[in-house]
């Protein structure tokens, strides 16, 4: 399979797994799911050169803004596959190590508290929120569930599955 192909994959297929782990949580623990026209509304503004907002959720809406976030939601989560894939190259495409994708995914949680967060008006790692340990916690462990869903991803790539 072409190693491009297969970043895509799974990138998609982790991103998958933590939007699927998001639901899961809603149902379980009554935790509200990632808004991702907010994320959008960000993005959006941003081509208008305006990257922090004090407050995203009262800045002004933009058309398609949950378009723009989910698309980005996804092709970040490529981005994140194709950073694994960089890392640890052959050896991980052939034979996906759980430890590796795990620590890749909850090393990305570095872009949401210092880039995403801040810039959304929610302070360095959600440090303006109502319960910024909390807020922080959830991250971590999205983070991780996307990297266990590389690994799942790259295993069923090996096995012969689609995603």
């Amino acid at each position: 399979m072409n190693n491009v192909i297969f970043t895509i994959l799974i990138g998609v297929g982790a991103t998958a797994l933590m939007d699927l782990w998001s639901l899961l949580r809603k149902q379980l623990l009554g935790l509200p799911i990632t808004n991702w026209s907010i994320v959008g509304r960000w993005i959006a503004h941003m081509s208008h050169g305006q990257f922090y907002h004090e407050s995203i959720a009262t800045s002004a809406p933009v058309r398609a803004e949950a378009f723009i976030g989910w698309v980005a939601h996804y092709l970040i989560g490529i981005a994140y596959g194709a950073m694994l894939i960089m890392i640890y190259g052959e050896t991980w495409i052939n034979n996906p190590a759980i430890g590796q994708a795990v620590l890749v995914g909850i090393v990305t949680v570095v872009a949401p508290f210092f880039i995403m967060q801040p810039g959304m008006g929610a302070g360095i790692a959600a440090s303006r929120t109502p319960n910024p340990n909390s807020a922080r916690v959830h991250s971590l462990i999205n983070h991780g569930v996307f990297g266990l869903g590389l690994y799942v991803s790259g295993l069923a790539i090996n096995l012969g599955f689609t995603i």
